[in-house]
C-alpha cells in the first residue's frame, strides 16, 4: 500500500500516522495539518515499516489494534531501528492495561478513543516540542559521580525525558529522589511549564481533594472563591508526588481515576475538566509492599510504577563522595559567604567510610555544620562528628566510665526534643514539626534517624 502524503505550510515536522480506520485516519490527518505539520498517512504496520525506511519523522502516532499486527510491535520496532522517534498510540476507551503496556514498552504517551481533538493537540505539541539531541551528560551535572550506579541513573534519566510514561522514583531518604525528578522534568517537553512537588504525608485528611483537585466558591464553609489544586496549578508541566505511600486509602481512589481518565472535578463543580500533567511520583517506602499489607491500591501502583527508577543509596557509591562533598562544600561556602574550605585527607578517608543513612542530605548537614566549627580554612575529622560505625569502638570518639561521645550526646537531646513535641501534640507530625521550628521533611528524616516510631507502628 503506497502512503498517502499530505503537507502542511510548515514541513520542517513530519507525523507518521498509522490507522486502518479511513475516518480516524482523516482526522489524524486534518488535525496535523491545520497545525502546519506534514503528514504521512498509512493502513497497517508493513506500510509503516516502508515509511520509516524512507523518510525522517519526528512523531509516529498508531492505533493499537491493526490488521497484520499491534501497535506495540511498531513500538518495538522503531526503538530496535535505534531511532529517538516518540510514539504514541491510540488505545480503545478503558484500555489500561494496553495502554500501560505501551508505555512499558517505549511508548512517548497515549490517547484514548473516542480521540479528544484537544488533548491530541496536546499530545502532538509535547512529543513535536521535545529536543533531537540531549546532552545527558551536561544537563545532569548535578547529579555527580562515575560509580557506575550513577551513571546508570543519568543515563536512564535522558530516556525517561523523552517520554509522558509515569515515573516511580524509589530510594532511601536522602537519596535525591526530587532531584532525579526535576532533572527529568527538565530535560523533556515539559520543561517550560512548572515543576509541582507535593508532599503527600503532610496533607491532613480532610484537605486531600481540595488540595488535589480545587473547589468552587460555595462548596464548603470557608470557600469564598475558586481555588485551583495542585491538577491545575501543574498544568503542561509535572506533578511529583512525593512520598505517595503516605495517601489514605480514600484519596487513592480520587488519584487513579484522575490520572486513568485525565481528567479531574473540582469540589463543588458538576463537570470534570481535562488535565495535562505527567506524573512523577516518589517514596522512601517499599510501596510493593505497601500493596501486600493492604496499604496501598494495587491498580494506583501499576499506573504509577510504569517505569521505576531507583536512587542509589551514597553508600553504594563511596568513590563519590569526594567530588560530591567537594561541590557540596562549595555551595554551601557560597550561600554564606564563606571562602570555600578544604577537606583534610583524613577527614575526607573518615567521610568516605561513613554508611550515610540519611544519604546526600545528611552529608550536606554534616558539611554544614563542620564548616561552622572549622577554625584553620580546613575541615577535620573531628569537626564531622561522625557517629561511630556499627560495632566499632574508638577511643578517641568516646571516653571510658560511661561518658559518650559528641554525636550521641547530641542526638539525645535531639530524640527528648521530638519526643517532648511529639507527646504534646499527640504524636501529629505536622504539629511537632512546627512547634520544633522545623520542616516536616526535617522532621521525618530526624526521627528515621534517630529511630522514633509512632506508637502503633513500633
Amino acid at each position: 500500500m503506497k502512503p498517502m502524503e499530505r503537507r502542511g505550510q510548515l514541513s520542517e515536522r513530519r507525523v507518521l500516522v498509522v490507522d486502518d480506520e479511513p475516518d480516524i485516519r482523516e482526522l489524524l490527518e486534518l488535525t496535523l495539518l491545520k497545525m502546519g505539520v506534514g503528514v504521512t498517512a498509512v493502513g497497517n504496520i508493513g506500510a509503516a515499516r516502508d515509511a520509516l525506511a524512507a523518510e525522517r519523522f519526528n512523531l509516529c502516532l498508531t492505533d493499537m489494534r491493526l490488521p497484520d499486527g499491534e501497535g506495540l510491535d511498531l513500538v518495538r520496532h522503531i526503538a530496535g531501528m535505534g531511532r529517538d522517534l516518540p510514539v504514541a498510540v491510540i488505545t480503545a476507551f478503558g484500555s489500561t492495561e494496553n495502554a500501560v503496556a505501551a508505555l512499558k514498552a517505549g511508548a512517548f504517551d497515549y490517547v484514548s478513543k473516542p480521540v479528544g481533538l484537544e488533548q491530541l493537540r496536546t499530545l502532538i505539541r509535547s512529543a513535536l516540542a521535545l529536543p533531537d539531541q540531549v546532552d545527558v551528560t551536561t544537563q545532569t551535572r548535578h547529579l555527580l559521580g562515575e560509580s557506575t550506579p550513577l551513571k546508570q541513573v543519568r543515563e536512564l534519566v535522558g530516556k525517561l525525558a523523552r517520554t509522558q510514561a509515569p515515573v516511580y522514583v524509589s530510594g532511601e531518604s536522602g537519596s535525591g529522589k526530587e532531584l532525579a525528578a526535576r532533572l527529568i522534568h527538565e530535560l523533556g517537553s515539559r520543561c517550560g511549564g512548572p515543576f509541582m512537588p507535593v508532599n503527600c504525608g503532610a496533607i491532613p485528611d480532610a484537605l486531600m481533594e481540595s488540595e488535589f483537585f480545587g473547589y468552587r466558591k460555595g462548596a464548603f464553609t470557608g470557600a469564598d472563591k475558586d481555588r485551583d489544586g495542585f491538577f491545575q496549578a501543574a498544568a503542561g508541566g509535572t506533578l511529583f508526588l512525593d512520598e505517595v505511600g503516605d495517601l489514605p486509602l480514600a484519596m487513592q481512589v480520587k488519584l487513579l481515576r484522575a490520572i486513568q481518565e485525565k481528567r479531574v472535578r473540582k469540589l463543588g463543580a458538576t463537570q470534570e475538566e481535562p488535565i495535562d500533567v505527567r506524573i512523577v511520583s516518589a517514596t522512601h517506602e517499599d510501596l510493593a509492599a505497601l500493596v501486600e499489607s493492604g496499604r496501598f491500591r494495587q491498580d494506583l501502583f501499576y499506573r504509577l510504577n510504569v517505569i521505576e527508577l531507583r536512587m542509589p543509596a551514597l553508600r553504594e557509591c563511596r568513590e563519590d563522595i569526594p567530588v560530591i562533598a567537594a561541590s557540596i562544600l562549595r555551595r554551601i561556602s557560597a550561600q554564606q559567604g564563606l571562602p570555600s574550605n578544604a577537606i583534610a585527607p583524613e577527614a575526607l578517608e573518615a567521610l568516605s567510610r561513613y554508611d550515610f543513612p540519611g544519604n546526600v542530605r545528611e552529608l550536606e548537614n554534616i558539611l554544614e555544620r563542620a564548616l561552622a566549627l572549622s577554625a584553620n580554612g580546613q575541615i577535620e575529622t573531628d569537626g564531622l562528628q561522625l557517629a561511630p560505625l556499627a560495632g566499632q569502638t574508638d577511643a578517641g570518639d568516646a571516653t571510658l566510665q560511661g561518658e559518650m561521645a559528641l554525636p550521641e550526646y547530641l542526638d539525645g537531646i535531639e530524640r527528648e526534643a521530638i519526643m517532648s513535641a511529639l507527646e504534646k501534640t499527640g504524636f501529629n507530625r505536622t504539629a511537632a514539626a512546627r512547634q520544633l521550628g522545623v520542616t516536616f521533611r526535617s522532621l521525618r528524616y530526624r526521627m528515621q534517624r534517630l529511630g522514633i516510631r509512632e506508637p502503633d507502628s513500633a
